[in-house]
């Protein structure tokens, strides 16, 4: 079912891969996340009641869930999945809790201060997919790390009707500002404010091309943690490895969208036909058959390298969002692995139990921005702030030189200020 790429057509298949990932603008779509933009920043509320009946086919004429509805989520939900829910919670709360910073100050020659403060966002917006599939986990996954980094006011916001799942997690975690609004229009109703929704610092959460289009041309109006892409995996494997479980593992993220990209790097041929054959097998048992046949078919390789050393390589030019090492020792190529938003050691490390329960953040690193981005965490909803506190006599000491560079730069008046405190 995968192509297999043997090692001297590598290369042309990685940059095929990096090509494909380029993110190309699509003017209709923009044109239309723009005029949906601008509709909630002239009509606010309005706005919003009109554009959900048109794209979520809901008339609704208030916004925030109700106190009573979110209370009543949990009952709802059962108590086997609040028990799982709570699970989930606890690790996630406990590894994210390791990520606390601490602020520190200093005290220089001539009494001079350098320091750095930690300051937790104000309010944040959390975006919550919804429609046709329930997404409790990413209820967690972003309210979590904002409410360890001391965020005072978290909004939530969802396409109507919203899961009881999904209000559940919310309830579990205290979040009591819930809007029924999704779309292109729940971004901007966010980063602009209306009557209804108050305007936030930052937003985070998955969503479409349209979530995605309209975070892209709001990043400064607000801040943005990531434009997500397709999600994507990348399996290194030796010929002691699973079959079956490296074919599981590569439907688990295939049945995501179309568009996902499933990788397997191995040294062994007989394992990469074992993989294919398990494939096969497996994939007529999913309930999204189709969406995983088709990324398989768009987007679906196998690497066949001569040595592990070589499937690293791989794995740090691709920069893949998950990253599984299923050889063994895992551990022995783990020093060696650069570019990954999260990585997965051996046969028992499946990408699911870290999409949901192990602890570490889901939100991650996609299309190959691993290269330089990192997985959500309570470090996104931080500021960091400099201090500078300088004395007269550590002013002296230090102001021919900053002078000097003033000057240099053409700067006269930067020069003026450290000189007039001389004059």
């Amino acid at each position: 079912m995968l192509k297999i790429i043997k090692p001297e057509k590598i290369k042309e298949e990685i940059d095929r891969i990096i090509r494909k990932r380029s993110w190309q603008a699509d003017p209709e779509r923009e044109k239309q996340v723009r005029e949906i933009i601008g509709a909630v920043r002239e009509n606010g509320d309005e706005a919003l009641f009109e554009l959900t009946g048109k794209f979520d086919k809901v008339e609704i004429r208030q916004l925030r869930v109700s106190k009573e509805e979110i209370d009543a989520a949990p009952k709802k939900a059962g108590e086997e999945f609040l028990s799982a829910l709570r699970v989930a919670i606890a690790n996630i709360r406990s590894y994210h809790e390791k990520q606390k910073s601490e602020e520190w100050f200093e005290t220089l020659e001539e009494d001079a201060i350098l320091g750095m403060r930690n300051i937790p966002m104000e309010k944040v917006g959390i975006y919550v997919p919804g429609g046709r599939a329930a997404y409790p986990s990413t209820v967690l996954m972003n309210a979590i790390p904002a409410q360890i980094a001391g965020v005072n006011q978290i909004v939530m916001v969802s396409p109507p009707p919203i899961n009881v799942h999904v209000l559940a997690a919310a309830a579990e975690l205290g979040i009591s500002e819930v809007y029924q609004v999704g779309g292109a229009q729940a971004i901007a109703a966010l980063a602009f404010g209306t009557k209804s929704l108050p305007r936030v610092d930052k937003i985070v959460g998955p969503g479409n091309v349209y979530v995605m289009l309209a975070k892209k041309l709001l990043f400064g109006v607000v801040g943005i943690e990531s434009l997500a892409g397709p999600s994507d995996v990348l399996i290194i494997a030796d010929s002691d490895s699973e079959a079956g479980y490296i074919a599981a593992d590569l439907l688990a993220q295939a049945e995501h969208d179309p568009e996902a990209t499933c990788v397997l790097a191995t040294d062994s041929a007989e394992l990469a036909d074992k993989v294919n054959a398990e494939l096969k097998k497996q994939i007529v048992k999913l309930k999204k058959k189709e969406i995983a046949e088709a990324s398989l078919a768009k987007n679906g390789v196998i690497f066949l390298v001569e040595k592990l050393g070589q499937a690293v390589e791989i794995a740090n030019q691709l920069a893949p969002e998950h990253l599984e090492i299923l050889s063994s020792p895992p551990q022995k190529l783990l020093s060696k692995i650069k570019n990954a938003g999260a990585v997965f050691l051996g046969p028992y490390s499946p990408v699911a139990v870290g999409d949901y329960i192990a602890g570490p953040n889901h939100v991650l690193p996609t299309n190959g921005t691993a290269r330089f981005s990192s997985p959500l965490s309570v470090y996104d909803f931080i500021k960091r702030q400099s201090i500078v506190g300088y004395t007269k006599p550590a002013l002296q000491k230090v102001r021919r030189e900053a002078e000097l560079i003033a000057e240099l730069e053409g700067l006269d008046a930067h020069a003026r200020s450290i000189e007039i405190r001389f004059s």
